[in-house]
């Protein structure tokens, strides 16, 4: 798991300067109606943190946890990212997910193979959950910075 903290990490300390490029205003820009703006993007990104934060770890203590649904829809609209400063977004997304790469970094090898399920999905082994996180996030940072070659990903939506 090293190696998904450290590919985490790089991926924070590549997209961070590009971000933080993006004024305030920019970032509240929304392309259609439908769509999230850059804000709505990176809280969407604070709120996938929150929600794995829980899944590694209740997932390292017991095998066969069940997690309610995440309505991202429903989070991003409820928070009002939008509302928020564009820098202390990208400072909590920035500072919350190096907490989750030290996570990564720890979980012990024999809890890997645990499973959970996510709203009524799965099972799913914590190894797939935490490879998978990394790709999610340049899933959504390419919305963001779509140039950045550090953003190739293999992310595939499955719960």
């Amino acid at each position: 798991m090293k190696t998904v903290a450290a590919d985490l990490l790089t991926t924070i300390e590549n997209a961070t300067p590009l971000l933080l490029a993006i004024s305030d205003v920019e970032a509240a820009i929304k392309p259609n109606p439908e769509k999230w703006s850059c804000k709505e993007v990176i809280g969407h990104l604070i709120d996938s943190a929150c929600n794995n934060q829980q899944k590694f770890v209740r997932t390292i203590q017991k095998d066969g946890e069940k997690f309610p649904p995440y309505e991202q829809e429903k989070w991003v609209a409820i928070q009002k990212y939008n509302d928020a400063e564009w820098n202390e977004l990208i400072s909590l997304w920035s500072q919350y997910n190096k907490h989750i790469a030290h996570i990564i970094k720890h979980i012990p090898d024999e809890a890997l193979p645990n499973e959970l399920h996510i709203g009524g999905k799965g099972p799913f082994t914590l190894d797939f959950i935490v490879r998978d996180y990394p790709e999610h996030m340049k899933h959504h940072l390419k919305q963001i910075i779509p140039d950045a070659p550090f953003l190739n990903n293999n992310f595939k939506m499955v719960y």
